[in-house]
């Protein structure tokens, strides 16, 4: 059969099947509002990890000059990859959440949140008792 020979009001199942398809595949973004509200909930949590890296950069330095050494350029580089690895990473979560649905959004900046604390501990355990021997 072809579509010459269909009456005029009716529509071919090629013609229904592109429908169906079409309307499986819009997928519906997060309200702006909600959108924010994730963004700002997780950004509180984000901008305690950079408070947290500040703090250790000017405590570090500071301990360190009361031992009277300085800080190695490793020690230094690590404690300002702290620092900006926060921004980073939720810059990305953010982006690739941006047309994404609410519980999508939340997983990306919950990982996120979660490879950063993993730095910092990461971190933490880097300027600890034991620290690295690269020796």
């Amino acid at each position: 059969m072809t579509d010459a020979s269909l009456p005029a009001d009716a529509s071919s199942p090629a013609d229904a099947a592109v429908e169906a398809d079409e309307t499986a595949t819009v997928r519906r973004s997060t309200p702006r509002w909600l959108a924010m509200t994730i963004a700002v909930v997780f950004g509180v949590l984000y901008a305690y990890d950079v408070w947290e890296a500040v703090g250790n950069l000017v405590g570090l330095n500071l301990q360190a000059g009361a031992l009277g050494v300085p800080l190695s350029a490793l020690g230094i580089t690590l404690l300002i990859a702290a620092l900006i690895v926060p921004f980073l990473v939720f810059g990305v979560a953010f982006w690739l959440g941006r047309r994404r649905a609410p519980l999508a959004q939340v997983l990306l900046f919950l990982a996120g949140y979660a490879l950063v604390q993993a730095l910092a501990f990461d971190a933490a355990v880097f300027f600890g008792l034991g620290g690295f021997d690269l020796s």
